[in-house]
């Protein structure tokens, strides 16, 4: 077993980001037995319905002279961590700059005289048990460098490995593929059951889809960003002519330059590493530090690609995607693309649509402000889109309970970036009833401990989902899974939203097509489970039915939460009027000839959840309305523990009063609210506290 040398990165200080080598080596390994993911212990457990432990990382403060940063600097750190985010496990996304890869390659592109090989990176630590294999199969710079910006995150859910192809290697792209291949099957023969993963950038996508087609009958999942299997059709081809013809010297001063601008966006590169949620001259200041220091590094580019080795190159990726285009017809793969719209080095975006065509198992993801490195880029996190585009799994089907990884510090902040209008908008406000009767604002009559049911009413579009999840997340550390429409999940809502959507940020927060296995499986592991009786109905209700319970005729979930002894948790939510007017309902939509047809076609498509015998909320059409914004009032809940256990139909219809009750109560008081008007609480929150500290009428 060869050994490579090589740094380990760690963090000092979100403002000044150093090297540090380390004392230890990863292994690099053949495509022998000795790739075979071993059985590694968890090193922590995750946050999920009250379940697991949480696991925290320290950050350590050190200034250049190795004292302690001011305080002021630290607290500025911790201020842009909210209380949601502390409770969740630190991937370390965002804390990497372009610098840290540079200085990472420095170490890889020495010379060893080996052949291609695998390695493991120090930084992927120890993936959860029972983790999929992951092989990372690098661009034409060979080394794989532009993975390490995702080692940490990649590391929580895979056992990782980097194929690693010496500078000046120049084994053919067949050898290539009989090398990935053998490692592959080497795999497959010890843990039949697992999917394998390739994920290949540029060439690497030729590579891994080349693999795919030797092997059709292993369960592999192939993730490709900006697969160069259009080369032939690249916009650069008149150009590379010309860089052979480059005498030497001239060839070093102007390949840096030529590459810097073709392979990525330099400004998504540079701001690579740089929180958003410090002071904007801090940002400002590490803006240019990472543009100076990537300018002045380009010389790194030289080193990765001496002349000979970049016309060899250049060769290697004719070869290699004339012989995948040949094979695309044998992948029996699932494939995920992830394509570029701002490419300079190939036609990534066109050729997304080609494959998706081509292949009998592609999803595609577009990035449209993003250029050919997008893994180097700002803003691109793969193991969120592996997550979000529902391609993570541990065996030959996912499991959305046992494969479930609960999101990350980033992709948390992410989801609040999408949501934060919102919630700084509604303002919303919880309150729970405790053991005694008393009404205390927070969750502190909510039990500590799963498995929960909390039951509760829709408000239009199910908007009422985002602030019980945080609120939960932020007071009790547990996360809520909720039960969704499928037709969420469906192909057809994917190709719908054909970038990172909101959708696909839904996903990770654990929600699952609601179904009696999902119900079943959720309430055995102990989780809390966010169920709404009234369904897509509620949540698309009618003019007129503003707070109104549109539930089942029978009781679908009390059985199974009596059968687990799980504690329901009625709850009443209020505040749709309050900031959403309806103009027109599904009623009013049906109406318009040209949207009636299509809603048919709509109709006959959509997957059913219910039987014709479960009364108004069985299959109901999915007609989104057209909604204008108000003057934002605010959103209010109120929960209970539910003591009460009798039969399941008595049980049933307390539940459904007891929701009742909850939203009359909220209706009521919430006229006593002193900060219901969305600038009263702009004002306090500017003056006084968070968002969740705005004080509300007294229960």
């Amino acid at each position: 077993m060869d050994l490579w040398h090589k740094r380990n990165w760690k963090i000092k200080t979100q403002f000044q980001v150093r090297v540090q080598r380390s004392n230890g080596s990863d292994s690099m390994v053949s495509s022998s037995d000795s790739l075979v993911p071993g059985e590694r212990e968890k090193n922590g457990k995750f946050t999920n319905g009250g379940t697991g432990e949480k696991v925290k990382s320290r950050t350590v403060f050190e200034g250049e002279n190795g004292t302690s940063k001011s305080r002021v600097e630290e607290k500025l750190i911790k201020d842009a961590i909210t209380e949601e985010l502390e409770a969740l496990w630190d991937d370390g996304y965002g804390t990497k700059t372009i610098k840290d890869c540079l200085e990472g390659a420095k170490e890889l592109i020495k010379p060893d005289g080996g052949p291609p090989r695998w390695f493991c990176p120090v930084e992927c630590g120890q993936p959860l048990k029972d983790s999929p294999l992951l092989l990372f199969l690098p661009g034409i710079d060979g080394i794989g460098f532009s993975l390490s910006l995702h080692h940490k995150a990649l590391g929580k859910a895979f056992e990782v490995r980097i194929l690693h192809i010496p500078v000046y290697d120049q084994t053919p792209f067949e050898g290539l593929v009989k090398l990935v291949g053998e490692s592959v099957r080497s795999v497959y023969v010890s843990s039949p059951t697992k999917p394998i993963y390739l994920v290949g950038e540029s060439f690497g996508g030729c590579l891994a889809l080349a693999v795919a087609a030797c092997n059709p009958d292993i369960d592999l999942v192939l993730v490709l960003a900006n697969p160069a299997t259009s080369f032939g059709r690249s916009q650069l081809q008149p150009l590379f002519p010309l860089l052979e013809a480059l005498p030497y010297e001239s060839y070093r001063r102007r390949l840096p330059y030529f590459l810097g601008f073709v392979l990525g966006n330099l400004p998504k590169i540079a701001t690579t590493g740089i929180e958003n949620k410090v002071p904007l001259r801090l940002q400002l200041e590490q803006l240019a530090g990472n543009l100076t220091h990537f300018l002045s590094s380009l010389g790194v580019l030289v080193d990765i690609f001496p002349k000979d080795t970049l016309l060899w190159k250049l060769k290697l990726l004719k070869s290699a995607a004339g012989y995948t285009n040949s094979r695309l017809h044998a992948v029996n793969a699932e494939v995920l693309v992830m394509a570029s719209g701002r490419d300079r080095m190939l036609p990534s975006a066109e050729e997304a649509k080609r494959l998706k065509r081509t292949l009998r198992n592609c999803t595609v993801r577009y990035f449209k402000h993003n250029g050919h490195t997008l893994l180097l880029e700002d803003g691109v996190s793969l193991l969120s889109i592996i997550k979000g585009t529902r391609k993570y799994r541990r065996s030959r089907r996912i499991d959305y309970v046992s494969d479930f990884l609960p999101p990350s510090m980033s992709e948390f902040r992410r989801i609040l970036d999408i949501t934060g209008l919102f919630r700084c908008a509604v303002g919303s406000v919880v309150f729970s009833i405790l053991d005694d009767g008393k009404i205390v604002k927070g969750l502190g009559g909510v039990p500590n401990e799963g498995p929960v049911v909390i039951v509760g009413n829709h408000m239009l579009v199910g908007l009422e989902v985002v602030s019980l999840g945080e609120e939960f997340l932020r007071e009790k550390n547990i996360m809520i899974r909720g039960l969704s429409h499928p037709e969420l999940f469906t192909r057809r809502v994917q190709d719908l939203f054909g970038d990172i959507s909101t959708v696909n940020w839904l996903r990770l927060t654990g929600v699952v097509p609601v179904n009696a296995t999902n119900f079943f499986r959720l309430l055995s592991t102990k989780s809390y489970v966010l169920l709404h009786p009234g369904g897509a109905r509620e949540a698309l209700h009618f003019k007129g039915e503003e707070h109104k319970l549109i539930w089942p005729d029978e009781p679908e979930f009390v059985r199974m939460a009596a059968r687990f002894g799980a504690t329901i948790v009625p709850f009443g939510a209020v505040g749709e009027d309050d900031f959403l007017q309806m103009v027109l309902d599904g009623r009013d939509m049906k109406q318009i000839p040209l949207v009636s047809d299509f809603l048919r076609e709509l109709r006959q498509s959509t997957e059913k959840v219910r039987d014709k015998s479960k009364g108004e909320v069985a299959n109901p059409e999915t007609l989104l309305p057209v909604v204008l914004p108000k003057l934002p009032g605010r959103l209010y809940y109120l929960e209970e523990m539910l003591q009460d256990k009798e039969q399941a139909k008595q049980l049933y219809m307390h539940i459904k009063s007891q929701v009742e009750s909850n939203i009359d109560y909220l209706l009521q008081k919430r006229k006593e609210d002193p900060y219901r008007n969305i600038f009263d609480r702009i004002t306090y929150q500017a003056l006084n506290s968070p968002i969740h500290e705005i004080p509300s009428f007294d229960p």
